[in-house]
């Protein structure tokens, strides 16, 4: 057994026997969660380097863990996962060193990863110049202006 998950509201632990394993609500699924909040294939979890990372299908109700909404996430022993509103705790002895921390997947852009772009502090001066200062000039329009734009605001 390379771990198990423990629901959290009571009931049997549900090993972990493969080390990847998809966790959804059709029977073919490697654990099976019979609930129709569950999506056919939910989530799944892989045992990478000696680290348990769950990584989010496609699902409608999504994968949370530690409370945070995830698409893929390593799992560090005690971690709770929510699967739709299933909760459970993630029980295993983790072999080698710690995974990588999580990247967020927005903070950088594909076009900076790709060397294509810098980041917006690089590209622009920290102090922008400041812009010269103008007389604000009285605009008045024609009959015909202001008609149409009483009639565009409502005005009667």
């Amino acid at each position: 057994m390379l771990g198990e998950l423990i629901p959290l509201g009571g009931g049997d632990s549900i090993p972990l026997l493969e080390s990847k394993i998809v966790i959804g609500r059709r029977s073919r699924c490697d654990i099976v969660l019979a609930f129709p909040n569950v999506s056919s294939q939910h989530c799944e979890l892989e045992l990478l380097n000696g680290y348990w990372q769950i990584r989010d299908l496609g699902s409608r109700n999504g994968v949370k863990v530690n409370g945070e909404r995830c698409d893929q996430k390593w799992l560090h022993p005690g971690d709770q996962i929510s699967i739709a509103k299933n909760h459970y705790e993630i029980a295993y002895e983790p072999v080698g060193d710690a995974p990588p921390e999580d990247d967020d997947p927005f903070e950088v852009g594909l076009l900076e990863k790709a060397g294509l772009q810098t980041r917006e502090a690089e590209r622009r001066p920290s102090n922008p110049p400041p812009a010269p200062s103008r007389p604000v000039k009285d605009r008045s329009f024609g009959e015909d202006e202001d008609a149409a734009m009483e009639w565009l605001m409502g005005d009667d």
